[in-house]
């Protein structure tokens, strides 16, 4: 069967850097066939061969592990060795796979609740790019007869189980930070770590230990809890404001799913945006040029911290690219985040003789170091170290289970260019509310700057059936009252 048909046969389809589906779609021989496709995209290109190992990892859903079992199948088939690094960060598997020159897979659905999964693919080199995905999309793979069962699963004995996990991928990526960090770098530090079901709590409790950090673990869950650090659930705003209550803590941490999209608070338990978080994190490292995507806020051109900032696409995979244009432009250090917070490192970073590899990838763990060693050379609370950047302010939310092609239909009746024409029509949906249209921007969804200077963007999400909108203005009120007026229309495009 060819790839792309699968993807209209079953349902699960390809997002950024990976398959994305419903767990009851994402049956044995539907998790099977995209991994063979994906190790067949590589046979093709010539960069995997027989005998190689492949990397598996998985985040805490209780679907990951059949999942995990399913890719390992598909590369024990196509003549490669399953290598189990168990429950760890993407960004863990990603800097394992690099170092070592092979490919990982990690089972994952990031924030998205556990009736979703996912397998996000890597190459030797990092995330795969968009044509990647094209050629694997392309991709013919044979499933074998009399493997699966008519609903998709292994038949009794077809399958097979994984091999015990090496904790060497953890390993390595809890001794990445420990070894550029300064020892006790963050002495003094009383930090809560949100662990919920996060695949890297384990690795945050042991690295800010590590480093001096007097460290408590809150809200630990058995059950999976779909933390997305673009749009935060209300009770975990108020659980932040619970526990940081009475000055206990001079920050939290925490991540998203699979540990790459980072949530970091102040001391009084409000939560950092993510694309502020970036800010603050590649100021720290010295980055002199930043990659991101064109729903971040637009401080990290006014604030002068930066030689070169490029706008791109939402996703990694297009920040990757820009980075690489910006090497190319003989640019370094380069670096880029995205606004849920996660900070893909574009080259080398060397301080007082130590080194901090590349990892184009997103990561939750780097960005939070940073900024609480920020805070302590600065010898300032964590809600001051924004002080200095201009007052610009965003907020995020989304409708879940929105049907894409419907999101996808109104913007596209309204994202006609930016005509006085188009920007009339939009002032009549949006006009009400935030008054005149300045410019329109169809990089990726729609964006409105009205003549305020205020900023919607309506955006269909890339891998999940989700509408989100971005808003951005001078206070954090507006933000979020622009956020819900936002919220409002686009609920009344469901009918």
């Amino acid at each position: 069967m060819r790839i792309d048909d699968l993807m209209n046969e079953s349902g699960v389809k390809f997002g950024t850097s990976g398959a994305r589906g419903l767990v009851t779609d994402m049956t044995d021989r539907v998790c099977y066939a995209y991994t063979a496709g994906f190790l067949g995209y590589l046979k093709t290109t010539g960069i995997l061969t027989p005998g190689q190992p492949v990397g598996i990892a998985g985040d805490l859903r209780p679907s990951s592990p059949r999942i995990m079992n399913a890719c390992a199948a598909a590369v024990r088939d196509l003549g490669c060795l399953p290598h189990n690094a168990g429950f760890i960060p993407s960004p863990a598997l990603a800097a394992y796979g690099m170092a070592r020159g092979i490919p990982t897979l990690m089972v994952t659905g990031s924030h998205i609740p556990d009736d979703r999964n996912g397998i996000k693919f890597n190459l030797s080199t990092g995330e795969i790019l968009k044509h990647d995905e094209d050629g694997i999309t392309s991709q013919i793979i044979d499933c074998p007869i009399g493997r699966f069962d008519d609903s998709g699963d292994f038949m009794a004995g077809q399958g097979m189980v994984l091999p015990d996990p090496d904790p060497t991928a953890y390993r390595d990526y809890v001794e990445r930070y420990l070894h550029f960090f300064p020892p006790d770098c963050l002495r003094g530090l009383r930090i809560g770590v949100y662990a919920h079901s996060s695949v890297a709590r384990n690795a945050y409790v042991e690295i800010l230990n590590s480093l001096g950090a007097e460290v408590t673990r809150l809200g630990h869950s058995d059950r999976f809890i779909p933390v997305d650090t673009e749009a935060v659930r209300p009770e975990d705003v108020a659980l932040a404001h619970e526990w940081t209550a009475g000055g206990r803590f001079d920050a939290l941490v925490s991540a998203d799913g699979d540990g790459d999209r980072p949530l970091i608070s102040d001391e009084h338990g409000n939560w950092l945006r993510g694309d502020l978080a970036g800010i603050l994190c590649a100021r720290q490292l010295g980055v002199r040029a930043v990659v991101t995507p064109v729903s971040s806020n637009t401080a990290v051109e006014r604030c002068g911290c930066f030689e070169s900032v490029r706008r791109t696409r939402i996703g990694s995979p297009y920040v990757i690219a820009g980075m690489q244009q910006m090497l190319d432009a003989g640019l370094t250090p380069v670096a880029g985040y995205e606004a849920n917070g996660g900070f893909l490192l574009g080259t080398d970073i060397l301080r007082d003789g130590r080194r901090l590899s590349a990892l184009p990838t997103r990561d939750a763990v780097l960005v939070a170091l940073t900024i609480l060693q920020a805070a302590v050379e600065r010898n300032q609370p964590v809600s001051a170290l924004a002080c200095d950047l201009p007052r610009r302010f965003t907020h995020s939310d989304r409708l879940q289970a929105f049907p894409t092609a419907i999101s996808q239909a109104h913007i596209a009746a309204l994202s006609g260019g930016d005509s006085d024409q188009n920007k009339t029509s939009v002032e009549a949906v949006f006009g009400e509310s935030f008054g005149r249209v300045a410019a329109l921007d169809m990089t990726d969804g729609l964006r409105i700057t009205f003549v305020s200077g205020e900023i919607a963007h309506l955006r269909p999400s890339g891998n999940a059936p989700e509408l989100r909108a971005y808003t951005e203005a001078d206070s954090p009120e507006r933000t979020v009252e622009m956020t819900r007026i936002c919220m409002t229309i686009l609920a009344g495009w469901r009918d």
